[in-house]
């Protein structure tokens, strides 16, 4: 009679369980993976394929049983750093999303916002425009790709075992904060500039020719001409993306 043993249960079950959780918390709040078209069913066969894949490139772990006492404080460091890591990638998005609030607010397009039923949010159109164009471009750059190997790297700078408190404390999530503002406002300086320019070319014509109407004429030209810098600037938006990715993967896997 074949007689399993809980050691040997354990020792199974232990390199796989905890990739398991960390996976599963950062698939539960990242991007993409945490919308609501994503079933829950499908999340779950993800992690645990993924991380049944990954167990040749892990670092050996140490073997923790589900009855010993550190086994809580286990689960709470994979499920803490697996939300970080998806939170840190969702700061990304949220500062593309914020240079759209702020070139929608300079467009004067502030007033058309309407509620997304996917993020249980109220957001503005060019926001919500900009955020899609951060899905899309996140998945053409293999950013899923990106962050499940930034999730498996995460094993090797926050080994199973360790204090979550001390995985925060490394990774000062709170300076992901400046970054969200510097990188919305780096993003949305161009289209700044060039409303800018335009209201001062209004501002001029409004004192030379006070005949004009700049209230009938400035909004759809604004409009216009936001349109056309949105067309012409969203190529570029790239690069500070990915620097932004590679700094919050960076955070993880150093």
């Amino acid at each position: 009679m074949i007689t399993i043993t809980e050691a040997q249960l354990s020792a199974w079950l232990s390199p796989l369980i905890w990739p398991f959780l960390r996976l599963l918390a950062v698939f539960a709040v990242a991007p993409v993976f945490s919308n609501r078209a994503f079933p829950m069913r499908a999340k779950i066969g993800l992690a645990f394929f993924v991380a049944l894949a990954a167990q040749a490139s892990l670092p050996q772990a140490p073997t923790i049983g589900l009855n010993d006492p550190g086994a809580v404080g286990a689960i709470a460091q994979q499920v803490g750093i697996g939300l970080a890591l998806g939170f840190a990638v969702r700061v990304v998005f949220a500062a593309v999303e914020l240079a759209g609030e702020v070139i929608g607010l300079q467009m004067g397009l502030g007033f058309a916002s309407f509620f997304d039923p996917g993020n249980n949010t109220q957001v503005s159109a060019t926001a919500r425009y900009f955020g899609n164009m951060m899905v899309l471009l996140f998945v053409v750059v293999n950013g899923h790709l990106m962050l499940i190997m930034a999730t498996i790297k995460s094993f090797e700078a926050f080994p199973v075992g360790g204090s979550v408190f001390d995985a925060f404390n490394r990774l000062r999530l709170f300076e992901l904060g400046a970054d969200l503002f510097a990188s919305a406002l780096w993003i949305a300086l161009p289209m700044l500039a060039i409303l800018m320019f335009l209201n001062v070319g209004l501002g001029i014509v409004s004192r030379i020719a006070p005949q004009f109407s700049i209230f009938s004429i400035g909004f759809p030209l604004t409009l216009i001409v936001g349109l056309i810098g949105m067309a012409l600037t969203l190529p570029m938006l790239d690069e500070p993306v990915l620097a932004l990715m590679q700094r919050t993967i960076d955070l993880f896997s150093r």
